[in-house]
């Protein structure tokens, strides 16, 4: 097997055969049916009061899902479901409970932390009570497993039933390491979590600093309380009992109960030969859940492909289709609607306006499209999860994935930015056709925020799926310097995740138009190239690319 993947690997850091053509006339001609109006009238209806912001199982939700399929007929697209739907159901779990205290005790003393202010917890399970009783609390510095970087924080100990102490982020002190100063998986929230419930542990505990998450305590604060959302439980997927964060000062107060101070602790977990510190404290809670279930669904239409063979794989591109709801504590005569306009029915539209591309072509691609509306991305890219886990095709199959999440609503730009610039073959079409377009290509400029994990391209290329993830620039025409910044900075500050996200009259759809195009031209493209694309040697998302096309060997020839 190991000798299969080295080869696969060899064969795959080739460079790709030169595209014979970047766009056909008949793309170009289809590129053109894309257009400002349709943008804008399939935002009207999406981002309506109607649709009372699009929450997961609401009326709202459920008309969403039936416009998006109703467009998908419109369009002749083809259900790809086993019981001819375009709709693939599925339950989110939604979880509410948290405690008052959490309390820590050792030989010298007891310590209480106070909920919201020093920390933030949810249940990890999905029962009407979570706990954790005198668990020992253990330092296991990043909590990153990562044979690639020959790094283990947890070195085989014993941590069943204890709870984790870990940093947030992960070690950028060496280029050479997890990025550098960009933010690998590995410094995320949710794969700390996951870590930690793998080596058996009860609890883990991530310590909040600004430099370190990127963002204040309040957006913590305000992000993790209330109702969460999540698929329901596998019983083979192991569970922490409480997922919590805690304040930089907080935890240096509970490090004096230890004797230890935190920054040296930070210190030893920056080298490779770092193991965990059991800390000599206990810590315990106890909270009630409030567990219940609700419906909602992914939007699933396929073209089929021309070609014989090459039709069995297919393109995968994704908007989500969901936003908040209603505000529960809006003020009488408060605009409580989060309408989610720019986030994400721009999305939508730009898939459907991709999708009514793809069918004006005089002949289908030899690849399939597969188009997916995805739900329940903003209570933590879900529904792109649970379609991860149930494509209907094999995920070798799937060539790649282009994501759509927002739209650029202020005018032309000069330059697209790349999420994820660097991971993948993508890079080099995305660049060609970003440059036939007269405008440059501009790598993450946040790149310590991690945005390739928090949308949902990211359940894809945990496959091996090659994803594309591009926005447009800030360098817009007939602007002064330092104008998109300042306007992204202003909508971000005052419209993100606000019912004030709302189609308005002065948008200017000519720059989303041209980004629009981009990503029907690069779908197109790998459509039709006989090629796959491929993760850059080395990436983290290259060994689950290689075994996933391994695992379709035994079929025979693609």
């Amino acid at each position: 097997m190991k000798r299969t993947l080295v080869f696969l690997s060899l064969l795959l850091v080739l460079p790709l055969a030169a595209h014979a053509q970047l766009t056909t006339p008949a793309e170009k001609s289809a590129s053109r049916t894309i257009d400002a109006g349709a943008l804008r009238a399939h935002i009207s209806f999406l981002a309506s009061d109607l649709l009372e912001g699009r929450g997961p199982g609401t009326r709202g939700d459920a008309l969403a899902q039936q416009y998006i399929a109703t467009q998908f007929q419109l369009l002749g697209l083809k259900p790809v479901l086993p019981d001819g739907s375009y709709l693939q159901p599925f339950e989110l779990v939604g979880l509410t409970g948290h405690p008052e205290t959490m309390t820590f005790t050792s030989a010298s003393g007891r310590m209480e932390l106070r909920y919201l202010d020093d920390f933030i917890a949810n249940p990890g399970v999905q029962t009407p009570q979570a706990v954790l009783q005198d668990s020992e609390l253990v330092f296991v510095g990043y909590g990153i497993q990562a044979p690639e970087y020959e790094w283990d924080d947890f070195k085989g100990m014993d941590l069943r039933g204890k709870t984790l102490l870990i940093l947030n982020n992960d070690p950028e002190d060496d280029p050479k390491l997890f990025g550098g100063k960009a933010r690998l998986w590995y410094g995320r929230w949710d794969y700390k979590y996951e870590q930690a419930a793998k080596v058996g542990a009860a609890g883990a505990i991530i310590i909040h600093t600004t430099q370190s998450a990127g963002y204040p305590w309040q957006v913590v604060q305000t992000s993790w309380s209330g109702e969460q959302f999540e698929l329901p439980a596998s019983a083979e997927t192991p569970r922490l009992q409480v997922k919590a964060w805690t304040t930089e000062q907080a935890t240096r107060r509970v490090m004096q109960l230890t004797g230890t101070d935190i920054d040296t602790l930070r210190t030893a977990a920056q080298k490779r030969d770092f193991r965990p510190v059991p800390l000599r404290v206990k810590v315990s809670t106890r909270f009630a859940n409030q567990v219940r279930r609700r419906p909602t669904a992914n939007v699933l239409g396929l073209l089929p492909g021309s070609d014989p063979k090459l039709s069995r794989e297919v393109v995968l591109y994704t908007a989500h289709h969901d936003h908040l709801g209603v505000k529960a504590d809006a003020k009488p005569g408060e605009d409580a609607i989060y309408n989610g306009a720019v986030d994400n029915a721009s999305g939508v539209a730009a898939m459907l306006e991709v999708a009514k591309a793809f069918t004006t072509l005089p002949k289908a691609p030899p690849r399939s499209i597969l188009f997916a509306a995805v739900a329940a991305e903003e209570q933590g890219l879900l529904g792109s999860q649970y379609l991860a886990e149930h494509l209907p095709v094999h995920p070798g199959r799937v060539a790649a994935n282009v994501n759509i999440d927002g739209l650029n609503i202020h005018g032309r730009t000069r330059d697209v930015t790349v999420i994820g610039l660097g991971k993948s073959s993508l890079d080099k079409l995305l660049t060609s056709l970003v440059q036939a377009q007269g405008r440059l290509v501009r790598g993450d400029p946040l790149p310590d925020r991690g945005f390739f994990y928090r949308s949902d391209q990211f359940n894809f290329a945990k496959l091996g799926i090659p994803s594309a993830y591009f926005s447009s620039g800030m360098d817009f025409i007939g602007r002064p310097p330092g104008w998109g910044k300042e306007r992204r900075e202003k909508w971000e500050a005052q419209h993100y995740h606000q019912p004030s996200d709302e189609l308005r009259p002065d948008w200017d759809f000519s720059g989303a138009v041209e980004d629009v195009r981009l990503f029907f031209l690069i779908g197109a493209n790998v459509a039709r190239t006989k090629e796959l694309p491929r993760w850059n040697p080395g990436d983290e998302f290259e060994a689950p690319r290689l075994q996933a096309l391994e695992a379709l060997k035994s079929e025979g020839p693609r």
